[in-house]
């Protein structure tokens, strides 16, 4: 049974089928481009399976629909049955997902489903690991970063979402964030400020990084939306949000750079509103998750 989980319930967004089958398709092109000699040499073309997925230790549950449409890409006559839910915390042991139909269907697709069963499960669970270390009441949230798996992008952030983080922006092209090598130049955090805001919609904020405490001034005099502490200890920090607090116009405060599990308790007692943290996508380790015939 699937442990009950306050982070299963939480909005994790629709992978649209559109990305979902052009990341596949290029995944299965990828390990089939030369058939399946093997399963071709050893297996019946009528022999059929049933095939079950199941976690070999503790994990929280992410990529199932993406496994799901591995097996129906190869071949849309397997029936695929999920027996449990993104976003779940499943033990040792747990079954995840039952494939049943062609034998030689499920040894084509298996490896692919695997793959990204693995990868986006261990996403989500570390991902789980810093959110369950925010202070008890802290409204702080942690996020992930563009620091992203080439291509996968769109299912490591929904498995950051499955274990119970928030989403960064997706790309260059939805939200502005000054960085800085925008500041060099631009020549300064004012004058990069000034431009940002003459020419982003009015739909957008302003989100400009800093790495000292006299940057975070400017930046908020200028009027900044959003401010990135980079690289700053708690102390630092500390000190930023109280200067933050007592601004006429206070931004949202985000910590980034240097961020390791041990310090988001202290981060969120702080008050910090937001920890983006590029370890969530960039050091995840695949979960082991096994997929057995039934031997019957």
């Amino acid at each position: 049974m699937i442990a009950s989980s306050p982070f299963s319930a939480g909005w994790r967004g629709e992978l649209p089928r559109i990305v979902i089958d052009e990341i596949v398709t290029r995944a299965l092109a990828e390990d089939l481009a030369g058939g399946d000699v093997t399963t071709e040499a050893c297996i019946d073309a009528d022999a059929t399976s049933v095939a079950l997925a199941v976690a070999r230790k503790e994990l929280v549950v992410a990529g199932l629909v993406v496994a799901e449409r591995a097996f129906h890409l190869v071949d849309p006559g397997l029936h695929v049955e999920l027996l449990a839910a993104d976003g779940a915390l499943a033990p040792a042991g747990t079954a995840l997902l039952r494939a049943t139909g062609s034998s030689r269907s499920l040894l084509m697709a298996e490896r692919v489903a695997l793959n990204f069963m693995q990868r986006m499960s261990g996403v989500a669970t570390l991902t789980r690991r810093y959110v369950s270390a925010i202070t008890a009441g802290a409204a702080t949230r942690v996020t992930d970063t563009r620091k992203t798996t080439p291509g996968l992008r769109a299912f490591e952030r929904y498995a950051v979402r499955c274990g119970g983080g928030k989403n960064h922006r997706d790309n260059l092209g939805s939200a502005i964030l000054i960085k800085d090598n925008h500041i060099a130049a631009c020549g300064g955090v004012a004058n990069a400020i000034a431009r940002a805001k003459a020419r982003s919609p009015h739909t957008s904020k302003i989100e400009c990084e800093v790495d000292t405490l006299a940057q975070l001034a400017i930046a908020l005099d200028a009027g900044a939306d959003i401010v990135l502490l980079d690289n700053m200890n708690d102390a630092v920090v500390a000190e930023a949000i109280a200067i933050n607090r007592a601004h006429a116009r206070p931004a949202i405060l985000e910590a980034s750079g240097g961020i390791t599990l041990e310090r988001i308790a202290a981060l969120s007692a702080l008050g910090i509103d937001a920890i983006s943290v590029g370890a969530l996508t960039h050091s995840a380790v695949a979960v082991d998750i096994g997929l057995d015939f039934d031997p019957a």
